[in-house]
């Protein structure tokens, strides 16, 4: 699917909005911005500092994404009842992944690499490994997308 003219600027100033924020929450709370930790530390589930930022930097994503969605509309998929178990379960997988990865893809792609962390790329590399292996069996052995 091509861009329509002058579309590359909505990847780039998300870009930018992300990297911003991320590198804004370190530098003010000496925290990583890792949305998964972010909810943790929200919820109680970790220790130090104020809790009250990390629900206010969650809250500023839910925000944005509304201001960017009344900016440039989308089309949302629909659910039916009989996915929304197995939505659900993916959640509850990727949460019990997160913690058990210390961190999700948000935390270890953006943040953990502008840091250099070596544990972040390797899980970066995972992550994208893993991805690559998924749309390849869906792909070819399923004959999904064909």
């Amino acid at each position: 699917m091509m861009l329509a003219p002058l579309a590359w600027y909505w990847p780039l100033i998300g870009g930018l909005m992300i990297g911003t924020a991320a590198g804004a929450y370190l530098m003010f709370t000496g925290r990583i911005a890792g949305i998964s930790g972010l909810i943790a530390h929200t919820l109680g589930l970790s220790a130090g500092g104020d809790r009250s930022l990390a629900a206010l930097f969650l809250a500023g994503l839910l925000v944005t994404s509304g201001v960017a969605l009344a900016v440039k509309p989308i089309s949302l998929p629909s659910l039916s009842s009989s996915t929304t178990p197995l939505l659900i379960l993916a959640g509850l997988l990727v949460g019990y992944g997160t913690r058990l990865g210390s961190g999700c893809t948000s935390g270890h792609g953006v943040c953990g690499l502008a840091r250099l962390s070596p544990r972040s790329m390797v899980a970066t590399v995972a992550f994208m490994l893993m991805g690559m292996a998924t749309v390849a069996i869906v792909r070819f052995i399923v004959g999904a997308g064909t």
